[in-house]
């Protein structure tokens, strides 16, 4: 009776997730000819170095500051008092409920030359000229760290539930300062969970499309979109497919990292 309760999960694995992926791998090792030519173009090609080194540093960038504020929120959630903590978490919850792409939409329409930022700033006498956020890499890195906020607090939120409390006010007792309690106790202890949602951030970067695609107005080529363009457009199908598959193993290979840092069932709270 157990085996037929899992049948189902594994012919839907199966036929949605497995069975397309040997697909790409197949084609990438197929197309034009039988062999490895596709992945050895990857590394001879120029301009796959230059959107993986934009990529690369985008997500850097985007996992840095995302880090920063998912650490400020999720310590803000632990310590505030039972009703905020509710209704914080409601926050970061919702906004799992937005499409990326009406976020992208919202964040033109503000950051946009004639956009509502723009205009106060003018308005406000901070700045003569419109400044340029979107079309760039400044706004794929805004709409990137908004979207990624969530995916940085909820690990951080868990890890951060499992600190003793009375360890900071212990350090202080001692003669810590406010900052070197929190340095030298709290932030080691949270380590954990601040290594796992850096993880967990970058791996999510790796494979954005839709935002590098709006907010960076053609002028910013994340790895997504150039997978896109070789398949779509060039119609060279085994060098997409086989850059589709390195990044596919190199995801692989950062969750296997994070599975030795943190248990899957405690990322996001699910076990003591």
């Amino acid at each position: 009776m157990y085996w037929f309760l899992t049948l189902a999960p594994f012919i839907i694995l199966l036929i949605f997730y497995i069975y397309p992926l040997s697909r790409v791998l197949t084609i990438s090792v197929t197309e034009p000819t039988f062999g490895l030519g596709n992945y050895v173009g990857i590394f001879k090609s120029s301009a796959v170095w230059r959107v993986v080194g934009t990529t690369a540093w985008i997500c850097v960038i985007t996992s840095a500051i995302t880090l920063v504020l998912g650490y400020l929120l999720a310590y803000a959630i632990v310590h505030v008092s039972g009703r905020w903590q509710s209704i914080m978490m409601l926050g970061v919850l919702l906004s799992f409920w937005v499409s990326i792409l009406i976020r992208a939409f919202a964040w033109i329409t503000l950051l946009q030359t004639r956009g509502l930022v723009n205009e106060t700033l003018i308005a406000l006498g901070i700045i003569t000229q419109p400044i340029p956020f979107i079309r760039n890499e400044l706004g794929v890195v805004i709409g990137m760290v908004h979207y990624m906020i969530p995916y940085a607090a909820l690990p951080l939120i868990a890890s951060m539930r499992g600190i003793d409390r009375r360890l900071v006010p212990a350090a202080r007792g001692l003669g810590a300062s406010p900052l070197e309690a929190f340095a030298r106790v709290y932030l080691p202890l949270s380590m954990p969970g601040l290594i796992s949602a850096g993880i967990l951030v970058f791996i999510f970067s790796l494979g954005f499309y839709i935002t590098p695609a709006l907010l960076g107005g053609g002028r910013v080529t994340m790895v997504a979109e150039y997978i896109a363009l070789q398949v779509n457009e060039t119609l060279a199908w085994g060098m997409g497919t086989a850059l589709a598959s390195s990044l596919l193993i190199i995801v692989f290979l950062m969750i296997i990292v994070l599975g030795r840092v943190v248990k899957f069932r405690q990322l996001f709270g699910a076990a003591a």
